[in-house]
């Protein structure tokens, strides 16, 4: 066997490389590994399979011997979900590797249901179990998204009810697996799809029961926190009633059956046009009643003697009103005769400070030129053409100048002012 460390220069042969695998190889020992089986083929007395992993997308091959083989369960098949002592083996001769099983069996029952409890404390203290976090369904949904598998019993039991009591419904289908390793991707796969959809108003998972081991991906983490994150109402109809799937804790409704599921979502057409019968029979009775009522109040009321004889009420007013009549006149006539003698009073004031009385006693107002009144000699030197205002009338005058002294001529015109005519 060479030495050292293969070069370009001095190649390691393809012998010597695989037996330095195998010895690195077989260093590694033996491991319990946990999977599900998803090939299991027989050849002779040996079994070749492959084991996946339950999360990941990791598949592992593996080859049970016959002397292995007749100390495992007989039972053993493709789906299980197993624990396997295994260790690695490199073939030589064809360069592969898989895994040699030493012992297999089952996951037990009561690991299962541990790891289920646990993660239900999980979630159920994260609040995700909470009654007030649930939605409320829809009276009427305008569409119902279905995910279910493809021309199963749980499909039709749910599109068959459901237009049973709602011919007009509407499903939006999603066809997924409903077990095995494929279930949970394809389901969340197509919750997201319907979650995301603006008309489906409500979405039903349906599977309509099973094997316990066949539910478990109604339980995986991942599908139930992708229902938790739903903006649409879930409805859970698993239909597994002794150990009921976390599914059924998150969904805002859980059902027993997909038949149940259908009838929860839609509502029974006949009894809603019952009830609308009865509410209008109870409307139209409640109207009637309240009528009837009013009417047996209005002819009380018209019975009544202030409804029935309406003239007593004008003649009981008759007197009252000829008092108030005969008090309005009187008090028109009062205003009318205070308000004359006002007016006589201010009519007399004004007369005698009137310039008007003044002319009437013989006195005249002379104008010059420019129409305005004398009120001294200056203002009308001789030859200035005057206005004589009198009671009666004007005079035209031309003045001759001033009057030195008073003597003849202002006994003359004793009643003329400011001028001479």
């Amino acid at each position: 066997m060479a030495d050292g460390v293969g070069t370009a220069d001095q190649p390691w042969p393809v012998g010597v490389l695989g037996e330095k695998l195998r010895g690195w190889i077989d260093r590694l020992g033996q491991v319990w590994v946990e999977g599900e089986i998803t090939q299991w083929g027989p050849r002779g007395q040996n079994v070749y399979g492959k084991l996946k992993d339950l999360e990941r997308d990791v598949t592992i091959s593996f080859q049970v011997w016959s002397s292995v083989r007749a100390k495992l369960p007989a039972d053993l098949k493709q789906g299980d979900r197993v624990i396997a002592l295994v260790k690695p083996d490199y073939w030589l001769k064809g360069g592969t590797l898989s895994m040699q099983v030493f012992a297999m069996r089952h996951v037990g029952l009561g690991d299962l249901l541990e790891r289920l409890e646990q993660l239900r404390r999980t979630l159920a203290a994260e609040g995700l179990f909470d009654p007030a976090r649930k939605k409320r369904l829809p009276f009427l949904p305008t569409r119902i998204g279905l995910i279910t598998g493809k021309d199963s019993d749980a499909e039709k039991d749910v599109l068959k009810n459901a237009r049973l009591r709602w011919p007009g419904v509407v499903f939006e289908v999603r066809h997924t697996a409903v077990q095995g390793d494929r279930t949970v991707h394809e389901v969340v796969k197509a919750l997201a799809e319907l979650d995301a959809h603006p008309e489906v108003d409500v979405i039903v998972i349906a599977r309509g029961g099973g094997d316990f081991q066949n539910l478990l991906a109604f339980s995986d983490e991942r599908l139930v926190r992708a229902a938790a994150a739903a903006s649409t109402p879930i409805v859970s109809a698993i239909g597994h009633e002794a150990d009921r799937p976390l599914l059924d804790e998150v969904a805002d409704l859980r059902a027993s059956t997909p038949t149940d599921a259908a009838k929860r979502v839609v509502p029974d057409v006949t009894e809603e046009l019952d009830r609308v019968g009865q509410c209008r029979a109870r409307m139209f009775s409640r109207v009637a009643h309240t009528v009837g009522h009013e009417v047996d109040r209005i002819a009380a009321l018209r019975a009544r003697r202030v409804l029935s004889d309406g003239a007593w009420i004008v003649t009981s007013r008759e007197d009252e009103l000829t008092r108030y009549v005969a008090r309005g006149a009187e008090l028109v006539e009062r205003c009318l005769g205070d308000a004359g003698a006002r007016l006589a009073e201010a009519r007399g004031h004004l007369r005698a400070l009137s310039p008007l009385r003044t002319l009437e006693r013989g006195y005249a107002i002379v104008l010059g030129d420019g129409g305005a009144a004398l009120r001294s000699t200056a203002d009308a030197p001789a030859g200035t053409a005057l206005t004589v205002r009198v009671t009666d009338g004007a005079i035209a005058a031309t003045s001759d100048g001033p009057v030195g002294t008073r003597g003849r001529r202002e006994e003359a015109a004793p009643e003329v002012v400011g001028a001479r005519s």
